[in-house]
């Protein structure tokens, strides 16, 4: 960061929310150092805040430095830690800014990623050792933020303007087991906080659930955070499972959605699952495509495994691209199948909803307490509750008209 200093710089941002408020420590930092932000036109220097969780990501981010042949690069997020030769193969002179100098220069921890958005940081790292996951190879153990200071943070982005708060770390339900602290006891003091804005709760490993099930269950009941519990499975066989060390079995992750449900019967469930595990049989994908018609979480995230070099993952022989392929279009069928089937339920009900965005000229976009996203086809100002009544869907997103 000592050398960016008097520029006029551009930045971009890619991977998960968290990168997003570690973009806005840069920007502090740049203006305190006489940076201007510009267009990439008009840029002395670019900043690019990265990711790598898979294959995909990493060329993308290869791409994104190579863009800029003619200016400063300067590289950040979860490369520049795990990957730097990756980096310096493609920009020699590329100036790397870690995680680790970025967090010693700034204290923030929040942002406002849209006009009435803002993502607040929970912690750094997690307690978890995935067989698969680099990230944790990038942001290290747990280190969890202070109560107090995420409830302040999450009160300023309000008073700028903020209606949805996203909690983001590498693992939410982790949090405070570092400080004695917990996300329930987090969720609770966040409920009590006055405001017209509500809480989006960021990915949680189940194992990380399980020990606090009950009392986290209840702090989702809560009128502040929304009805959306993002639990990422990967698998529903036991054997992968275990293979890919997440600390769970699928009878526990089953318990865990059945605990959501039996105290909010309406709270929405997102999962994630990858496809094609190095030890993944045909038997093992049967299972997972199993615990999915089970469980029905109606936001499915679906990734074809990829070798990510210095997991433990990476020594494993990896399948055929083909097969990944296959089960992943096959999940994906299923996973469309089943919104169309519960978006189909949701025509003629009338259900309250809160503003959020407002991206299209002539439309808003609005969440119900499940986080369901809604588009109503008439520009309402961003917090605006409103009641409305479904009238069609488009699978991802449902249509409602204010009443």
């Amino acid at each position: 960061m000592h050398t960016l200093k008097d520029k006029k710089i551009h930045l971009e941002t890619y991977g998960c929310t968290f990168n997003f408020t570690d973009t806005e420590k840069i920007v502090s930092l740049a203006q305190k150092n006489r940076c201007t932000i510009v267009k990439p036109g008009e840029a002395e220097a670019v900043v690019i805040n990265t990711c790598t969780v898979v294959a995909q990501t990493e060329r993308a981010m290869l791409r994104a430095i190579a863009d800029y042949p003619d200016k400063e690069i300067y590289v950040t997020g979860c490369m520049p830690v795990v990957q730097p030769d990756l980096i310096y193969n493609v920009r020699p002179d590329a100036r790397l800014i870690m995680p680790e100098e970025l967090n010693s220069c700034s204290d923030i921890i929040g942002a406002l990623v849209d006009d009435a958005i803002g993502v607040v940081q929970t912690a750094r790292g997690c307690v978890n050792r995935c067989a698969y996951c680099i990230t944790r190879n990038a942001r290290g153990h747990l280190r969890s933020f202070p109560e107090d200071k995420i409830i302040h943070e999450i009160e300023r982005l309000v008073s700028l303007g903020a209606i949805e708060i996203q909690l983001t770390g590498q693992d939410l339900s982790a949090y405070g087991l570092d400080t004695g602290s917990s996300l329930a006891a987090l969720l609770r003091r966040i409920n009590s906080m006055e405001g017209n804005f509500m809480v989006r709760v960021g990915m949680m490993n189940p194992s990380t659930v399980i020990p606090q099930l009950e009392e986290l269950t209840d702090a989702f009941t809560g009128d502040k955070i929304f009805s959306f519990a993002h639990l990422p499975v990967q698998s529903g066989s036991d054997k992968v499972l275990s293979d890919m060390n997440r600390g769970y079995n699928s009878g526990d992750f089953r318990d865990v959605v059945a605990g959501f449900r039996e105290k909010d019967p309406e709270i929405r469930i997102s999962t994630d699952f990858i496809a094609g595990y190095p030890t993944e049989t045909g038997e093992d994908f049967l299972e997972t495509l199993a615990l999915f018609e089970e469980t029905r979480p109606t936001k499915v995230n679906i990734t074809r495994f990829s070798v990510r070099e210095g997991t433990d993952a990476a020594s494993l022989k990896d399948i055929p691209d083909w097969i990944k392929k296959e089960r992943s279009r096959t999940l994906t069928i299923a996973a469309n199948r089943l919104y169309d089937s519960v978006n189909e339920g949701f025509i003629g009900k009338e259900i309250d909803v809160i503003v959020t965005e407002r991206k299209r000229a002539g439309s808003s976009i609005a969440r119900d307490k499940s986080y369901n996203n809604i588009v109503i086809k008439e520009e309402l100002d961003t917090g605006n509750r409103c009641r409305v009544k479904i009238v069609s869907h488009r699978r991802h997103y449902l249509i409602g008209e204010r009443i």
